[in-house]
């Protein structure tokens, strides 16, 4: 693979190496940008003590999923498709590290096993391929194969995780349920828009320009991270924070002779 070698994947660039070949593209990256911003902004609203690092993190990756989104729809080349990939990627694996050790209370052991689990199942559905009817992983070249979905197949394993998550934590009444939910609901359609956009390359034109779908897949991905952020903000400070916030024992009661009987009687408990 070289870096500087040019990807021809979306309907509105065509075959064009042309740095403005996707303009609704490129624009439509803003979502990601205001949804990271917007993140922050509620982020900062919070109190000190309840915000976390992570939660920066969070929206620090949202910011470079949007820059590195831009990047490749301006240049569309291998190293820009890498910059767009891998923020994607990492985004996936920290949110769901996160659901799963913030939101579930995973402990972290199970919770890096979960994330492997889930990593080898992203890679299994790279590989996948379509062809002719049929779907599977061809050990050698099948004329006609490829990527399945118009190679959104890889974002199936992370819905299927969102909905998971977001059915476990509405069963526990848990206030990040509704968000989550919406959130994968929101992801599904833009999930069918990314996979029409070739198909519907031809019927979608503006001006006799080829348009296509993936400037939505872009709008509403947008809105479902922005879903996301607001749904980490459903978590308390962590533990440290929290005993460093209760208020100190009362020391007078504890070494009070009514203290002292209390410790030495024992404690009955109903059967």
């Amino acid at each position: 693979m070289i870096l500087s070698d040019h990807v021809f994947l979306y309907c509105e660039r065509g075959m064009s190496g042309a740095l403005l070949a996707e303009p609704f593209n490129a624009a439509s990256n803003g979502a990601f940008l205001l949804a990271a911003l917007a993140g922050l902004l509620f982020l900062l609203r919070r109190p000190v003590g309840e915000r976390s690092a992570d939660q920066f993190l969070l929206v620090m990756l949202v910011f470079l999923v949007g820059l590195g989104s831009l990047a490749f729809h301006l240049f569309a080349t291998e190293g820009a498709k890498l910059a767009d990939v891998v923020p994607i990627d990492v985004f996936m694996l920290v949110y769901l590290g996160f659901a799963l050790n913030r939101f579930l209370r995973v402990p972290p052991g199970w919770t890096v096993l979960l994330l492997i689990g889930f990593t080898g199942i992203v890679g299994m559905t790279m590989q996948l391929k379509c062809w002719d009817g049929a779907i599977g992983f061809p050990s050698t070249d099948v004329p006609g194969a490829s990527a399945c979905l118009n190679g959104s197949a890889v974002y199936l394993p992370a819905l299927l995780a969102m909905l998971i998550v977001g059915t476990m934590l509405r069963e526990r009444g848990h206030g990040a349920a509704p968000y989550i939910l919406w959130a994968a609901l929101i992801f599904t359609v833009s999930v069918a828009f990314r996979s029409l956009d070739l198909a519907l390359c031809d019927a979608l034109t503006m001006d006799g320009r080829k348009v296509g779908t993936h400037f939505v897949w872009h709008l509403l991905n947008g809105l479902a991270l922005f879903l996301l952020l607001r749904a980490s903000l459903e978590v308390g400070p962590a533990e440290a924070g929290r005993r460093l916030s209760q208020p100190p024992r009362d020391t007078t009661k504890a070494n009070s002779p009514e203290a002292d009987a209390e410790a030495v009687t024992p404690r009955r408990f109903p059967l």
